[in-house]
């Protein structure tokens, strides 16, 4: 933060003082704001300025009733972002066929590099896909587990309309609505995949995994196709329990225990590699999966 916006906001904030303990409270979430930003817009120059107006509008707010601070940033975020692509849509604006990260003007461009790699082109390139309500209610929902009653203040809707539209989303960018050619093409993948997995392959479960794949669950995210390759090969039991399944009709593998569905995983696909794995063991979310034989 400036000079000229400490004094610019010194009024709101109950002098300098205030100011700096608030900024540096607001320091401490920035790397999680421009995470959620970069997820968003898949920009790093705008999300480090969606990162700012959070900053402002921050300052200029009575957050002395507000419990959970990272919380209340992650909507306020949020809902720059939204306004951000809800403004690139009425001028028009359309994704780049290939996606490169931008440059931040005020950012170190290591810093740019590292949120580049930590969320990956793929990932955003599949985010691409979504229009902007479904985008962020996926992404705050899904990726950083902000609960519906929030991500639906910030769309302006009700919780049961935030679901949905995560829900939508989720399916879109798991490929629900894949061709029948393409979901052959995808159990292939999740087939080799879970051979690999089943055998301890390291370097086969690599051939099958995009360099920047995401892998979350209830337990945490690992990015990257060392690190998802290296779990995935520690688990060679549950693989071998595991089997392929249509997961809300998308590609997918199941495991059961006791005929009780355990776990469920779903991928998504970018150029014929697994570039997302979601990884679903919380009870409450298993029952409201469908699960169908792979038929493929």
């Amino acid at each position: 933060m400036s000079e000229h916006d400490a004094h610019q906001h010194q009024d709101d904030t109950g002098g300098n003082g205030g100011l700096d303990v608030l900024a540096e409270r607001f320091e401490a979430y920035r790397g999680h704001l421009r995470a959620v930003a970069f997820r968003m817009l898949g920009s790093a120059a705008e999300a480090e300025d969606a990162v700012q107006e959070t900053w402002f509008r921050l300052s200029r707010s009575d957050t002395s009733e507000v419990a959970n601070l990272g919380g209340w940033l992650t909507t306020v975020v949020g809902r720059v972002c939204l306004d951000l692509l809800r403004s690139r849509r009425t001028r028009g604006e359309q994704p780049l066929d290939t996606w490169e990260p931008v440059a931040s003007a005020t950012q170190d461009p290591a810093q740019d590099a590292l949120l580049a790699d930590s969320v990956g082109s793929a990932l955003l390139v599949v985010l691409d896909q979504l229009n902007p309500a479904e985008r962020l209610a996926f992404v705050l929902h899904d990726l950083f587990g902000v609960p519906f009653e929030e991500v639906g203040g910030v769309l302006g809707r009700t919780p049961a309309a935030a679901r949905q539209l995560a829900s939508r989303g989720r399916r879109r960018v798991r490929g629900a609505d894949a061709p029948e050619t393409d979901l052959v093409r995808q159990r292939a993948v999740v087939d080799a995949f879970l051979a690999a997995a089943r055998d301890g392959d390291f370097e086969g479960l690599l051939a099958v995994l995009d360099p920047d794949v995401l892998a979350r669950g209830e337990a945490g995210t690992t990015i990257g196709a060392t690190g998802v390759a290296s779990g995935a090969k520690s688990f060679a039991r549950l693989a071998a329990e595991s089997r392929p399944a249509l997961v809300d009709g998308a590609t997918g593998l199941v495991r059961y225990v006791d005929d009780r569905l355990e776990r469920a995983l779903t991928f998504t696909f970018v150029a014929d590699r697994i570039a997302t794995i979601d990884i679903v063991t919380d009870p409450t979310r298993l029952a409201e999966l469908t699960i169908e034989p792979a038929g493929v």
